[in-house]
């Protein structure tokens, strides 16, 4: 492991109840692996230090991980995306990161290549923030420095991180020409699912 991939921890953001898809989303079959699972192995491609906050439905997600990656219960994940935000960054807290990289398990067609994009832009310029920017806001994969880390705590509610990204005046935003397709219901899944299986 160079010394970048010392230095960024991945906090892969999984908790949710998939409660418009009517199954556990996590779980859905990609590109012969799991969405979570896919979304894992971009991950590991850019630093070895991957972590996963989940919620609902943890013990049947756990039971299908073939991955490596260390686990985090959030039981507050009903309080919404930014309460697990702030769990899992006040267990990344106990070592030693220079950054975190924030991303979702539900866009996987923003591979490792988009993020290794985000590292080097972030460690290359020494970005206090790089931001994946969207038609009205900027958001995850967001890779946020340490200094970062007590105002992530903080965070409780449904829209994540967004307003400390907007706060930020260090920030680079990167567009993710249309990869950035959150996957919320089973009709979106069917449809991107066979326009991926189209590519393999």
């Amino acid at each position: 492991m160079n010394s970048q991939q010392k230095e960024l921890a991945i906090l892969i953001l999984a908790a949710g109840a998939s409660s418009r898809m009517g199954e556990i989303k996590q779980l859905l079959p990609w590109k012969g692996n799991t969405m979570l699972g896919h979304t894992i192995k971009q991950a590991k491609q850019v630093s070895n230090a991957v972590f996963v906050v989940l919620g609902a439905n943890s013990e049947v997600i756990k039971e299908k991980l073939n991955q490596n990656v260390t686990i985090f219960k959030n039981t507050n994940w009903k309080d919404g995306m930014g309460s697990s935000i702030a769990f899992g960054v006040s267990q990344l807290k106990r070592h030693s990161y220079k950054a975190v990289l924030i991303m979702l398990a539900d866009q996987p067609f923003l591979t490792a290549d988009y993020l290794m994009e985000l590292k080097e832009q972030f460690f290359g310029f020494e970005y206090d923030v790089v931001a994946t920017s969207y038609p009205k806001k900027n958001g995850v994969p967001a890779i946020f420095n340490k200094t970062y880390f007590s105002q992530l705590e903080q965070l409780n509610k449904d829209f994540g991180a967004q307003h400390i990204i907007k706060a930020s005046d260090n920030i680079m935003t990167i567009d993710p020409k249309d990869r950035a397709i959150d996957i919320d219901t089973i009709e979106v899944y069917e449809q991107l699912k066979t326009k991926s299986d189209d590519k393999i």
